[in-house]
């Protein structure tokens, strides 16, 4: 009998194969592998759940060993692939049937759910060689398990009914199940999207501008900064936009579910404190142990630093990796992972240390001096990596509001827009020949192009974003070519120094 568990090795799943062998020897039980702590008190829970379902130990020597050796492992859902290796030990399994088994056991032989489980079958089921493989899995957890494609499960409350399975093993009826959000079909692919908003636009009183340039951010993902005094509204609009971005695909809801096992297609939205640290924002490794960042976390999603001139200079300057190459690799002497890192960054910041710099009501206590200190907080290479800057309207009295409702079906209908011509990505990560193909403009736009670089001393990496808000300002407005008026706007978004 052959069964097999798994154990996450730097961000993905490697196989662990369950071995189990009775020798002539004084009566034990003892578990082999580098199998950790709650490896080993396992023994207890799956001694007390094999008594319970009337196995007799026999008066041999016991041992697993957990295949292969020399990999650290550690959680309690091996307890079931462990306790059916002991009660199936001798049984001549169904041949090219590959099983794994996960779950953790209680005394009396339940079979509980454990929040490892879920991203370990889902890295498991992204290697072709194990799409065909069949799972015993916790039954409490079954309608959120059915989600996952090409998952061939049996779904078990206690071990005796996993025991019987794998003495003799029924036909799975595999239905995949319809995840239950609003969704919409765009060139015979399914997008999922909210429909729950928590937090609306409506809220927000004025700021027509700021909206508008959330607006194009979301459309087309691009990374934004907001700057204004205090009370402005710049993190309540910040905390809205997650409501308005692009759909998402099955594989990229399942994906995001890895880490926060909800299986929602709402993005994530991280907001890390300014006194957070380096391994917290980008992630950290101690041995094959490796734990995502808020940058890895955020990944398909926001990443929101509030008073962004507040974090540390290092943590900033380290932005620029994640924010060009939307990946992130953490290097240690015994490990080396490449983390996704790509995610939407939105950050809000005053526009001096006392946040009066802007007002038309209070005086600015801060002088020259100070101003430029703060500011020079934010390196030019880092403003480079922005695509739109928006300053808040001080003293706005528009009482124009929108509903996030709206500008969700904006950005729907620009996303349509965007897969109807045949692209792949955001329009912030065109590059090479698709940017070439979607960005191009006329020759009138490109002189009025030309003549802003020129003046403001735009570089050419700035110059292309410029060209990728344009785009997204187009797509809102359902144009195939980037008009004048939408190369003017994306640059008014750019900030001067």
């Amino acid at each position: 009998m052959r069964l097999y568990c798994a154990t996450i090795d730097g961000l993905d799943a490697k196989e662990v194969e369950v071995e189990a062998s009775f020798t002539k020897a004084l009566p034990s039980f003892q578990i082999t592998g580098l199998a950790g702590n709650t490896i080993q008190e396992s023994k207890q829970r799956v001694q007390s759940a094999l008594l319970s379902n009337n196995f007799r130990f026999p008066p041999l020597k016991i041992t697993i060993n957990l295949s292969p050796s020399d990999l650290p492992k550690q959680g309690s859902f091996y307890d079931l692939s462990i306790a059916l290796m002991i009660a199936l030990y001798g049984h001549t399994q169904e041949q090219n049937r590959r099983y794994f088994a996960f779950g953790e056991l209680g005394l009396d032989g339940r079979v509980k759910d454990t929040k490892a489980i879920y991203p370990l079958i889902f890295s498991i089921l992204s290697s072709s060689k194990n799409t065909e493989s069949y799972f015993l899995l916790p039954k409490e957890a079954e309608d959120f398990y059915l989600q996952i494609p090409n998952l061939k499960a049996y779904f078990i409350d206690t071990l005796s009914e996993g025991i019987d399975i794998l003495k003799s093993p029924p036909d799975i009826d595999y239905k995949l199940k319809e995840l239950p959000f609003l969704h919409k079909d765009i060139c015979s692919d399914r997008y999922y999207f909210n429909s729950n908003f928590e937090s609306d636009f409506s809220d927000i009183i004025g700021q027509d501008r700021a909206k508008r340039a959330a607006l194009v951010a979301a459309s087309g993902f691009h990374n934004i900064i907001f700057e204004g005094s205090a009370g402005s509204g710049k993190s309540m609009i910040a905390s809205r936009i997650r409501y308005i971005l692009p759909p998402l695909k099955r594989d990229e809801i399942l994906k995001l579910a890895a880490h926060n096992l909800e299986i929602s297609p709402l993005r994530p939205f991280r907001n890390p404190h300014n006194s957070s640290t380096k391994a917290a924002i980008l992630g950290s490794a101690v041995g094959h142990t490796i734990k995502p960042g808020e940058i890895s976390l955020a990944n398909l999603g926001i990443l929101f630093f509030d008073e962004l001139p507040h974090f540390p200079k290092n943590i900033l300057e380290s932005m620029r990796e994640p924010l060009q190459n939307h990946y992130f690799t953490i290097s240690r002497l015994q490990a080396k992972v490449s983390t996704p890192s790509d995610f939407m960054f939105v950050a809000a910041m005053n526009p001096c240390p006392c946040g009066n710099l802007f007002s038309v009501s209070k005086e600015c206590r801060c002088n020259q001096k100070e101003i430029d200190a703060y500011k020079n907080k934010i390196s030019e290479p880092l403003w480079d990596r922005i695509d739109i800057y928006a300053q808040m309207q001080e003293g706005n009295v528009s009482t124009h509001k929108i509903s996030s409702k709206d500008m969700q079906k904006q950005v729907l209908e620009s996303f349509e827009f965007q897969k109807q011509r045949g692209q792949v990505v955001f329009n912030s990560r065109l590059s090479g020949d698709e940017f070439l193909d979607f960005c191009d403009i006329d020759s009138k736009s490109r002189q009025i192009l030309e003549t802003a670089t020129s003046r403001f001393g735009i570089s050419l990496r700035q110059k292309d974003k410029i060209l990728k808000v344009a785009r997204s300002i187009a797509d809102l407005s359902q144009s195939r070519i980037i008009q004048k008026e939408h190369l003017l706007e994306a640059l008014s978004f750019r900030r001067v120094c």
